[in-house]
């Protein structure tokens, strides 16, 4: 039986495809240390010692096998200008487009990293859950894709008739997100983080027919990620990915999040021993679990995906949602360690 390992052994061996202690648990809560400060989601995202804060409650509380200083998605929309939506319950929400014509996207200009003060709060977030980690648990950093990116920044109906009918737009809007995506993403792997995380849902099988994306996406994301000087987690955003593990596997990702509306086991065995992945609980559902809906959850996805290592349990999305009940949450964590220790026997499909 294996020894009891830190948080960052378990990921790391995990992560190489052997079989750590037990199954490792991100618990991706970005917004629920607002309610262990007391706080609204504007106050708790409004500095860095909150998120700082909120992090370590969280974990002390639960004993998951991560840090997050994520603030919200819409932070890098702001740094390029445009105004985040803040609501009580939820995370903050991109606003009016930024980009609005095509000219725009020519006259689009890159966000200098050091003065913006959303993404300074940021690494500030990320140099303290450092500091206070100690080289014990991962402090895993986040950027939206430069697939995605332009999603929040012009729309998701405006960017699909850009990427089938305007190369040149398309060509010169990849340089300044692929650009940013990379300084953004370096410079939470110099504060200190373990890994980043990037976010590219435009990337799933259900958003871009194949044709498109290897002709579009695909090189702008190799590219990307081959200049960030760290780990790189590619998360599709709960979209799918069966059908097309062999062009994510070529993307040179360290990891894949995977969708709760495929099969598990299936994803696990196109990817066992090639890319390690991360999930698949279901985030949205998870609102309504019962703590033993939630166990009988964590026991399936460890059956299925867990022998042989290469696997982290997570939410399919990246983001647990506001109203997910404490006691849920300490379900999740307490079947992980109940029927996450290895050896594990596989069992049937989910």
């Amino acid at each position: 039986m294996n020894s009891a390992m830190t948080s960052i052994e378990r990921v790391f061996t995990a992560l190489g495809h052997a079989e750590p202690d037990r199954v490792p648990v991100f618990l991706l809560v970005t917004m629920h240390g607002a309610k262990e400060l007391g706080l609204g989601l504007r106050e708790y995202f409004s500095k860095a010692e909150h998120v700082v804060e909120g992090q370590l409650r969280l974990r002390a509380k639960y004993g998951h096998d991560c840090l997050l200083p994520f603030f919200y998605g819409a932070v890098e929309y702001e740094a390029f200008g445009g105004q985040a939506v803040f609501s009580d319950d939820g995370p903050p929400n991109a606003g009016a487009p930024v980009i609005r014509s095509r000219e725009d996207i020519f006259a689009l200009e890159l966000p200098d990293i050091r003065r913006d003060p959303r993404l300074q709060m940021g690494l500030e977030a990320t140099r303290r859950l450092v500091e206070a980690a100690a080289g014990q648990v991962p402090v895993v950093g986040t950027v939206i894709g430069p697939y995605s990116l332009p999603v929040m920044l012009m729309g998701f109906e405006s960017y699909l008739d850009l990427l089938h009918d305007d190369p040149l737009a398309f060509e010169r809007l990849m340089v300044v997100t692929s650009r940013f995506c990379v300084d953004w993403a370096n410079a939470q792997i110099a504060a200190g983080a373990t890994a980043v995380g990037c976010a590219e849902p435009l990337a799933a099988v259900n958003l871009t027919e194949r044709g498109l994306f290897m002709c579009t996406g695909h090189p702008v994301i190799a590219d990307t990620i081959s200049k960030i000087q760290g780990a790189v987690a590619l998360s599709l955003a709960s979209g799918r990915a069966l059908g097309r593990i062999d062009t994510y596997v070529g993307l040179g990702a360290a990891a894949l999040a995977v969708s709760n509306q495929e099969s598990l086991a299936e994803l696990k065995r196109q990817c066992a021993g090639r890319l390690p992945i991360l999930g698949n609980l279901n985030g949205v559902a998870m609102v309504s679990w019962t703590p033993e809906q939630a166990r009988q959850q964590v026991r399936a996805c460890i059956q299925a995906a867990a022998p042989g290592g290469g696997f982290v349990l997570a939410d399919t999305h990246g983001e647990i949602p506001f109203h997910v009940a404490d006691d849920v949450l300490a379900a999740i964590m307490q079947a992980a360690h109940e029927w996450g220790r290895y050896p594990i026997e596989p069992c049937c499909d989910v």
